[in-house]
């Protein structure tokens, strides 16, 4: 079993930040980083208990379309491994059929590389660059959840 740890990488919270700073009004229900209890029962080796995993909402309608995100990923280096939508890629193995029990139908699953945990630079440069106001509203909406 991975440990699992109190708070997720930076590299990990860049993913969500940077996404809601491209795209402020995006859908954010599938979301995640830390594990839930049911979640570490059910996965104790996932990437989540270190930190090093992140859950992307699924919301093309507003601009984060998981389909592009997962084919333009495999590019990253920092990436270990990805998954979206019955389908798992990884540098070692490729893309291949997805046979757990959840399809991430709904959000794209983002595993990092132990090495690159502290790495915050952008995850989505084809996208562009966020607005000033909207890097700083992302931020802003961050911090207030954990309060």
């Amino acid at each position: 079993m991975k440990p699992v740890v109190k708070k997720a990488t930076p590299a990990a919270i860049a993913v969500l930040r940077q996404a809601t700073a491209l795209s402020p009004k995006r859908k954010k229900a599938s979301d995640g980083l830390l594990p839930s209890a049911a979640h570490v029962n059910q996965n104790p080796d996932s990437d989540h208990n270190t930190g090093l995993a992140v859950d992307l909402t699924h919301d093309p309608e507003h601009g984060i379309d998981c389909h592009e995100i997962y084919e333009m990923l495999k590019d990253d280096d920092r990436v270990s491994y990805l998954i979206f939508s019955g389908r798992i890629w990884s540098e070692a193995k490729g893309d291949r059929k997805y046979t757990g029990s959840n399809k991430h139908n709904k959000h794209l699953h983002i595993s990092i590389n132990e090495d690159d945990d502290d790495d915050t630079s952008p995850w989505f440069y084809w996208m562009g660059k966020p607005t000033k106001i909207n890097a700083i509203k992302a931020r802003l909406a961050t911090k207030a959840k954990k309060n």
